[in-house]
């Protein structure tokens, strides 16, 4: 009896944080399909009729569709970088032997303390000089560089739960570590992968400090960059920036919810062994 009162208890608990967690998502729904009127008359009242003129009136208002092509651009070409890069030093750390190798993992650790904040100024000044300045390559490039630190260590504190049996004997029978990557280490890692790049290109389609700065042409900023901007402009029209802003982050929910079982397979893997 006292069992199955706490279990209750325990789901009564993960439904009102259920609720929490979801309402911000259904206040931006409700409002963008509020006409300004309906919104200023009652703004958490639900919409009646329901509207969608805010959604149509933000692709004549802003240059959306080419904003959120930037930000699909960018976090493909920055998180694909990052994860090939971080999986290749991963491997070395984890199954390799060379000197500094406990150096480079505490380094790793340390980049991954460093506020962003302080990495702008420095960065600006080196984008000017190489001329890449106001292009999505800059914020390609400080995205890729600002994954790598944590997806190494991800990627490291996995591969070290792996069984180093099966590497040391594929050693042994010949195989070179490019084959051991690609033909036993990979095909082992995919989960925990998928769940890297999801958490990575959540976070560079949310970053926001760097594109702000480095874009500045209004059809080359990224999806948030140029909402942000734009919030002072329409910051009277409410459903119309939360049409913007429930826009903005649909493709990650559409992710997400595709990828929620190989996401929390990754997110686990390794517990237990």
């Amino acid at each position: 009896m006292r069992r199955h009162a706490s279990a209750l208890g325990q789901q009564a608990l993960l439904i009102l944080l259920c609720i929490v967690s979801l309402y911000p998502l259904w206040f931006i729904l409700q409002t963008a399909l509020k006409t300004q009127q309906d919104y200023t008359r009652n703004p958490t009242d639900l919409p009646a009729p329901f509207s969608l003129q805010s959604f149509a009136a933000v692709f004549r208002a802003m240059p959306f569709a080419q904003w959120t092509l930037n930000s699909a651009l960018v976090a493909l070409v920055s998180v694909a970088a990052a994860t090939v890069i971080a999986l290749l030093a991963a491997y070395a750390v984890a199954f390799g032997r060379f000197r500094g190798q406990t150096t480079f993992l505490s380094l790793n650790i340390a980049l991954m303390a460093l506020p962003p904040v302080a990495l702008v100024v420095p960065l600006f000044t080196v984008m000017v000089q190489v001329g890449l300045i106001n292009t999505l390559p800059s914020v390609m490039l400080v995205y890729t560089g600002l994954l790598i630190p944590f997806s190494v260590f991800f990627l490291t504190n996995f591969l070290r739960e792996l069984p180093l049996d099966v590497i040391e004997a594929a050693t042994i029978d010949g195989a070179s570590h490019p084959r051991i990557l690609l033909r036993i280490v990979l095909p082992l890692s995919l989960a925990t992968l998928f769940t890297l790049i999801v958490v990575n290109t959540i976070w560079v389609w949310n970053e926001l400090l760097f594109a702000l700065v480095f874009l500045q042409n209004n059809d080359g900023r990224t999806v948030m960059a140029g909402l942000a901007l734009f919030q002072g402009r329409y910051s009277v029209n409410e459903p119309l920036m939360m049409a913007g802003a429930f826009l903005s982050i649909l493709p990650l929910l559409i992710l997400y919810l595709f990828s929620q079982r190989a996401f929390v397979r990754g997110m686990t893997s390794g517990i237990g062994k």
